[in-house]
């Protein structure tokens, strides 16, 4: 990119929508980058609503993000389950369960991991 270009991209026109029940995924490229903003409803589990579909059990997708609003809990293979909320930057690796916290709708951004959530 020359020097005096500048790029401004938002949300409300991706690149790519990628939509599942309760759930969706905007993608857009921006740079050498993707970045994802995923919004899930209450009653929302990444088990039931994304992997049935592609017949997994568990994400295996890495991501680094951070929560805008609501709260998503997740639970690790190994046992271990934490909750994020607003301002958390997360690091999340393969091999886990998410679903959402009470009755407001969960949103983050995705900074690596986008490209390959919710994909056959």
């Amino acid at each position: 990119m020359p020097e005096s270009a500048a790029i401004v991209r938002r949300f409300d026109d991706p690149d790519e929508r990628r939509t599942f029940p309760l759930g969706r995924l905007d993608l857009v490229q921006i740079g050498a980058m993707s970045v994802g903003r995923a919004e899930y409803e209450p009653g929302w589990r990444w088990s039931e609503h994304v992997g049935a579909a592609l017949g997994k059990a568990t994400c295996d997708v890495a991501h680094i993000g951070i929560v805008l609003s609501g709260r998503n809990r997740i639970e690790m293979d190994d046992g271990r389950v934490f909750e994020l909320g607003p301002g958390d930057l997360f690091e999340i690796g393969p091999g886990h369960d998410s679903v959402v916290v009470g009755d407001e709708p969960y949103v983050s951004l995705h900074l690596l991991g986008a490209e390959q959530y919710a994909t056959k």
